[in-house]
């Protein structure tokens, strides 16, 4: 038995094994294409993933965690980790590791005790049209990988059926995109590197609606709103431009441009979130935010 407070006889405690270089290549975008893996690290994120791969594995899919790395400190604090790695359809045995190993694999200073390898789980745009989406974000040239998770985790929020990336815009599994989605990343589908026109084609085949959030666009949000709560109530009111309970597509654009004049062209028509102060523009997350729930309370009035 090992000492108090020293880690198992067994556990990983070499920072430049070859194993803890290989979790650390992945830190890198050719790293993570080459081996179509990623790393997920902290309880939470973690936590996310292993209930994702339980679920998936229970419903006869393929597995998502390829391995997990923890300390023994972590493991005392969260015993639920264990028990979700244990469970008879997880079958996964968690390495135990040193800090400074779990440091090595993910290039922090602080880890959080908790390492994940995953698959990655995006899936292709058929298969999320398939399913009769009622909302859906989309990224169009957002390079921030903590906007990136910012927006994935607001959408997964507001109850989103999916979240798509251009083919432009940052890698969702870099490491600081999937922190940033504190363990959304596994709740909704996300559709990665596809081109804009093939998505509002689609799109708009599959029966949904294109709103580009713009802030110098037409319509507004707020007036989008009244005119959804007046039909729940059977209420009068002239023709909408747009009605807001209906199934639809988001686009959100590059946090300092926004969306380039061809991608608002694209779109069904462009919705501005009225500014009532003095700050010039809403951030990307807190814009998208906006527009995600006023969909979604649109469309759950109604459902």
């Amino acid at each position: 038995m090992s000492e108090p407070g020293r880690p198992p006889v067994d556990a990983m405690t070499n920072p430049r094994a070859d194993r803890v270089r290989d979790v650390a290549k992945l830190a890198g975008r050719s790293g993570r294409l080459k081996r179509r893996q990623f790393f997920v690290e902290g309880p939470q994120g973690v936590r996310e993933a292993l209930r994702a791969h339980r679920d998936c594995l229970d419903a006869g899919g393929s597995p998502i965690i390829e391995a997990v790395y923890a300390t023994v400190e972590c493991l005392k604090r969260q015993p639920e980790l264990m028990e979700l790695a244990s469970h008879p359809v997880a079958r996964l045995q968690i390495r135990i590791a040193s800090d400074l190993v779990l440091s090595a694999m993910t290039d922090t200073v602080a880890p959080q005790g908790i390492v994940a390898v995953c698959n990655f789980v995006d899936v292709p745009l058929a298969e999320v049209l398939a399913a009769k989406p009622k909302l859906i974000a989309m990224l169009c040239r957002v390079q921030d990988p903590g906007n990136a998770g910012t927006v994935l985790r607001a959408a997964d929020a507001a109850g989103a059926d999916a979240v798509i990336f251009s083919s432009s815009s940052v890698d969702i599994y870099n490491p600081k995109a999937v922190r940033s989605t504190a363990g959304s990343l596994f709740h909704l589908p996300v559709v990665r590197g596809v081109e804009l026109p093939d998505v509002v084609a689609a799109a708009k085949s599959a029966g949904l609606g294109v709103l580009a959030a713009d802030g110098y666009g037409l319509l507004n949000l707020d007036l989008l709103q009244d005119e959804s709560a007046a039909r729940a109530f059977e209420q009068q009111i002239p023709d909408s431009q747009y009605v807001l309970e209906d199934p639809t597509l988001w686009l959100f654009g590059n946090e300092a441009q926004g969306l380039a004049g061809e991608e608002k062209a694209l779109a069904d028509h462009r919705v501005a979130v009225p500014v009532y102060g003095e700050a010039e523009s809403l951030n990307l997350g807190t814009a998208a935010t906006v527009c995600l729930y006023a969909s979604a309370r649109a469309q759950r009035r109604v459902g």
